[in-house]
């Protein structure tokens, strides 16, 4: 769009595409007439002093008002109030017949069931075109905790509600992790039912097949991982011809020659659950989750030995 079509439909349309919240401005007439509007305006200024600003075309019913006012409310609307929006909105009505009201600073009408209330005094008037803009200092303030009404390309919405303890849990890092990690295995499980191991012999076996360690070191690691190997695990993996104990001083524990052709079989299987997920991705997208994982667990020992430092 050029300079010399931007005061357009089309301008009003691209400007609709930025989702606002829905405010009523308040205030007190020089009769004492209450005056109020519905406006989509509203912007924060300054946390130092507390400076809110909102503007009002020039041509509006209640410009006079605003334009002398000493005080001012602003109302940001509940998602149930659209029929008040509305109400303030329309011309030529008693816009206030009905309600009840407080009273603000300098005697201004104040709404009830809104999401927020900030009473204000007028700081600063502008020239905006064809809007005059309204810089407010805030003066008081009430918060009422509601989830507020929502302006987007010429519609009401409202922000979601805040999701139940069930949802939350269910969107979790922690939860969405454990089930990748229940879906990334599930074949593994498998055959680990098939030979009669459990997760706590997976990850001996798996560490097995990194470096030797004795029952101390495995635990050691295993803490971060949930997974405690004890004495019956060593047993049994023992009998069923899967590791070596050496009964010498250094107590470590290697993998037989069975356990490795296990420990491989588990590994392709679990590739080929790997590329199985992964076809639903795109390849950058893959490479993404992988690294976004390792660095997730970069704070968790390996199972793989600290090289040793270089000396100069």
């Amino acid at each position: 769009m050029t300079a010399n079509n931007l005061a357009s439909k089309d301008f009003r349309s691209a400007l609709g595409s930025f989702a606002t919240g829905v405010t009523i401005v308040t205030t007190v007439a020089p009769d004492g007439t209450d005056v109020g509007m519905t406006a989509n305006s509203f912007n924060s200024v300054s946390m130092d002093p507390p400076l809110v600003l909102w503007s009002i075309g020039k041509n509006a019913l209640s410009q006079p008002a605003f334009a002398t006012a000493g005080h001012f409310a602003v109302h940001i609307l509940a998602s149930d109030q659209q029929s008040l929006s509305d109400r303030f909105a329309r011309r030529g009505e008693d816009k206030f017949a009905g309600l009840e009201l407080e009273r603000g600073p300098g005697d201004v009408p104040l709404l009830d069931g809104c999401a927020t209330r900030f009473k204000c005094r007028t700081a600063y008037r502008y020239d905006g075109g064809d809007h005059d803009i309204i810089v407010g200092e805030v003066l008081e303030f009430d918060h009422f905790e509601k989830h507020p009404l929502v302006f987007h390309r010429g519609r009401y919405s409202a922000v979601a509600p805040a999701a139940s303890e069930r949802e939350l849990a269910g969107q979790s890092l922690d939860f969405l992790l454990v089930r990748a990690q229940f879906a990334a295995s599930r074949e593994i499980h498998k055959e680990l039912a098939r030979a009669d191991l459990d997760d706590n012999e997976y990850f001996a076996l798996t560490a097995l097949g990194v470096r030797p360690l004795t029952i101390g070191e495995m635990n050691e690691i295993g803490q971060f991982y949930a997974c405690i190997v004890d004495h019956a695990a060593i047993d049994h993996m023992t009998d069923i011809g899967l590791i070596d104990v050496n009964e010498g001083a250094d107590g470590k524990i290697t993998l037989t020659e069975k356990g490795h052709i296990l420990v491989l079989r588990l590994l392709a299987i679990g590739k080929d659950s790997e590329q199985t997920m992964l076809d639903q991705f795109e390849p950058w997208e893959g490479q993404f989750l992988k690294d976004a994982l390792r660095r997730i667990g970069r704070t968790t020992p390996s199972v793989a030995p600290t090289p040793p430092a270089v000396k100069d």
